[in-house]
């Protein structure tokens, strides 16, 4: 798996990434299934609200290799800062439609971990 993260642009400031990082390296979360090796193709944050750039930075992730587009818990979860995004399922949406073309099977994530 080669997986591009976006993640909430306002949790920034609170969190570095680390969970999500723990959970690709110890495959739990939503990463749980997977049995292959996974490599971070990239960690980047959405554009801010509401999701303004997610769509050209999943484009950007599958130009440099990407099968996976994860959003971080973050956006889905609230997790830090116990606010989900607002805006998490249109943005979701949005890029799975962006990016499906019938030929690339692209997996999205909606998480990738549990509160913690």
């Amino acid at each position: 798996m080669k997986v591009g993260i976006i993640r909430c642009m306002q949790t920034e400031d609170f969190c570095p990434g680390t969970t999500c990082f723990r959970m690709i390296r110890e495959k739990g979360g939503a990463f749980s299934d997977v049995t292959e090796d996974i490599e971070i193709i990239g960690f980047i944050n959405c554009g801010g609200c509401p999701g303004k750039k997610a769509v050209l930075r999943a484009r950007e992730f599958l130009e440099r290799g990407a099968d996976t587009i994860a959003f971080a818990s973050c956006i889905q979860k609230g997790t830090p800062i116990g606010y989900p995004c607002p805006f998490a399922k249109k943005m979701a949406e949005t890029v799975a439609s962006d990016i499906s073309d019938g030929e690339n099977m692209i997996k999205i994530l909606n998480y990738t971990h549990n509160a913690e």
